[in-house]
């Protein structure tokens, strides 16, 4: 005997971090010890060893330059971990997280060459 089809409803949890048509792109990376970051986060990447943090405009290792968003809550306060970045997409720019020194502003052009655009939300 056949059991009928069940649906059921669920509360999405929307965070707006998305705003536009374009799909993201996203890859595994290593988020640098020491730090706990949400998903939004603007990324640098390190040069020296290819490690991801917040990407701070005073840093000089290279993650001065903002490269990814981060797709995940992550806390790697206890070591290097895993995560997932976006490397291209249509971003909410209210719904980011900046490091030190930098804005939607000082980074959109940036963002822009590597495919990741920043769009301000009409509310």
């Amino acid at each position: 005997m056949s059991q009928p089809a069940a649906f059921q409803s669920q509360d999405f949890p929307f965070d707006k971090l998305f705003a536009g048509h374009l799909p993201p792109l996203s890859k595994g990376i290593t988020l640098l010890a020491g730090q706990t970051l949400t998903r939004g986060a603007v990324l640098g990447k390190i040069t020296a060893s290819g490690k991801y943090t917040l990407s701070a405009a005073a840093a000089g290792d290279g993650s001065e330059v903002p490269d990814a968003i981060l797709a995940e809550d992550c806390d790697a306060t206890a070591g290097d971990r895993a995560a997932v970045a976006y490397t291209r997409g249509d971003f909410n720019e209210a719904a980011l997280t900046f490091g030190a020194g930098h804005t939607a502003a000082s980074t959109r052009e940036g963002l822009r060459d590597k495919g990741l655009y920043l769009v301000t939300l009409q509310a």
